[in-house]
């Protein structure tokens, strides 16, 4: 094997040892970053569950209210019948 081929053998390793380095910096780069979404995506997953249990709350009470105006509704229509 000549030396040109040698030395032409070692330039590519070693470029190939820094694109693998690089590769090693992406990946530990994303890997912090896919931590980071999880952890948005968890506390916004908790978030959205504690808005829609207010949301029910909410549409609870106001259908209790409503059921409540319903009842004084039929409770004035029952003391008009009886007047009349």
């Amino acid at each position: 094997m000549s030396l040109d081929r040698l030395d032409a053998l070692e330039a590519r390793i070693k470029d190939l040892v820094k694109f693998i380095q690089e590769l090693k910096r992406r990946n530990a780069s994303l890997e912090e970053e896919l931590k980071a979404v999880r952890q948005r995506l968890a506390s916004q997953d908790e978030l959205n569950q504690r808005w829609e249990r207010e949301r029910l709350d909410i549409k609870a009470r106001i259908e209790r209210v409503i059921s409540e105006i319903e009842m004084l509704e039929c409770a004035e229509d029952a003391k008009e019948v009886a007047h009349e």
